[in-house]
């Protein structure tokens, strides 16, 4: 009789660490998925807005990449640019929080 409730004990042991192997292996899945959904977002953002630079660029394929990130260093410079910037962060928080609180 003991060793019954021994065995039962045991392969309820065996299988709650199945079950543990399986969700931690579920969990890796899962992780490995949400890098690859984020990676996948930025660079869809990226691919865009390097695409919406370049309708302002009026010849982008002359341009070297220092040259671009000499002339978005000096528009980005400018105090009227940051105070737009500032006010499009803020608009954009003030959406994003529920309720508007």
């Amino acid at each position: 009789m003991p060793n019954e409730k021994l065995e039962k004990l045991e392969h309820e042991q065996y299988v709650a660490e199945r079950k543990l192997t399986a969700a931690k292996h579920r969990e890796k899945r899962l992780e490995s998925e949400i890098k690859q959904l984020t990676r996948s977002e930025r660079t869809h953002r990226l691919c865009t807005r390097a695409g919406m630079l370049e309708t302002f660029l009026k010849e982008p394929t002359v341009l070297t990449d220092d040259d671009v990130m000499e002339l978005l260093t000096f528009i980005f410079h400018s105090e009227a640019v940051q105070k737009k910037l500032n006010l499009l962060i803020e608009n954009r928080k003030e959406m994003e929080q529920p309720n508007g609180s």
